[in-house]
């Protein structure tokens, strides 16, 4: 890292805006479609997460592919030019459908931009320091999702929800590009080197095998693979489902933006330790411990009422996703041989993704049948469940 310090400081820079792109969405989108365009169905009003999710896990499928076909840097810039219009889209759209179809656009833009992050500041490091990399990537990302999110409740309080919030996007979009287009350097020459000096030979392997063991072929993938869908599945719906959920309980639109951001920065801030301990300790300990938190975290906002209640929960969901998000990566990276990592990380992500469609959809269902509550306890027993399921599949303790 010492040695590529000024080009991974760039990438942690640039996937700050990657992460803020999104964290324009996470308090004022559902808002939006409830109180602007008077959407009574709750399903309906998740539809923009479902969008964002099935089309973000087919592009980080393909980013993989397209990042050693075409190189890494070509398949960045290519994100930030698909995610130009978004701000634009959801700021002044007349209708539902342009949020939606937006959200499509955003999908692509995190499939690619996000991706390429992850997967050249892994190519920077090499095998002992994955953890770390990761952590801090996610730690740029994350910690962005949630000051933009706390930002747009702020500006949605005082100047109304469109179009004011949004033009922290258009900030948002034209740095990344530009930094992208006239400063990133492309890494494929690092893997070469990783190939020729410290991986065994290998026959080449095509992407359907890759895809097969990062799914279910191998043991540690698919442990990994599993844990990373429900991890974003309960993510998914709380994007969705809890500034809903709280604006019922007449909650303002500024204390929504708070409890939004306070989940995704303790997540953010947190991976600059849980990343290094993972690479110190081993993966499985904090993948299982950190499901359960999350678990935790949902369970009690479910069951309490309240904004310090509410606060608490939000904290200890940020602190779970924090001991997994960084420590997925890298188990990921621990199983797969330097010449399909890409492709592999990019299965795992195509999978751990789905789960924001998955998790919203059936959140959106769950609510309207039974009620808020009712869902979000549903999804911390999934959240349980997937860490126990680590527990019992994945081997461990899993290093580099």
């Amino acid at each position: 890292m010492r040695e590529n310090w000024r080009q991974f400081s760039l990438l942690v820079l640039i996937n700050a805006f990657v992460g803020g792109m999104v964290g324009l969405e996470r308090t004022v989108v559902p808002l939006i479609g409830s109180e602007e365009f008077k959407i009574a169905s709750t399903t309906i009003v998740v539809s923009f997460i479902v969008s964002f999710g099935i089309v973000k896990a087919v592009a980080n499928l393909v980013s993989g592919h397209f990042a050693d076909v075409y190189g890494r840097k070509h398949v960045l810039v290519l994100g930030w030019l698909v995610g130009l219009p978004v701000p634009f889209m959801i700021g002044w759209g007349p209708t539902w459908g342009w949020v939606i179809a937006a959200n499509a656009l955003l999908g692509v833009n995190q499939g690619l931009a996000w991706s390429m992050t992850v997967i050249m500041k892994v190519d920077l490091v090499g095998p002992k320091s994955r953890g770390l990399a990761v952590g801090l990537n996610e730690f740029a990302g994350y910690l962005s999702v949630g000051v933009t999110a706390f930002l747009t409740g702020y500006l949605a309080e005082r100047y109304g929800l469109r179009p004011v919030p949004f033009y922290l996007g258009i900030g948002y979009a034209v740095l990344g590009f530009i930094l992208s287009l006239f400063l990133v350097r492309d890494t494929r020459h690092h893997v070469e080197l990783e190939v020729s000096r410290h991986a065994p030979a290998m026959a080449a392997v095509g992407f359907w095998e890759v895809f097969r063991r990062a799914s279910f072929g191998d043991r540690n993938l698919f442990a990994a693979s599993q844990a990373g869908l429900v991890n974003n599945l309960n993510d998914g719906m709380s994007w969705g489902i809890f500034p809903l959920f709280f604006a019922a309980f007449g909650l303002g639109v500024e204390r929504i933006g708070i409890l939004k951001a306070v989940y995704p920065a303790v997540w953010g801030v947190l991976q600059t330790v849980t990343g290094p301990l993972s690479d110190r300790y081993g993966r499985k300990g904090l993948i299982v411990a950190g499901m359960w938190i999350q678990a935790a975290g949902l369970f009690l906002t479910a069951a309490t009422r309240g904004f310090g209640w509410w606060l608490v929960a939000s904290v200890l969901l940020g602190v779970g996703t924090a001991m997994v998000y960084p420590t997925l990566i890298a188990s990921v990276s621990d199983a797969s041989h330097p010449s399909w990592r890409a492709r592999s990380l990019s299965v795992y992500r195509f999978w751990r993704d789905m789960g924001y469609a998955i998790g919203a959809l059936a959140a959106g269902i769950i609510t309207d049948l039974f009620g808020a509550a009712w869902a979000i306890a549903t999804i911390g027993v999934l959240t349980f469940i997937s860490g126990a399921l680590v527990a019992v599949v994945m081997r461990g303790p899993v290093r580099p």
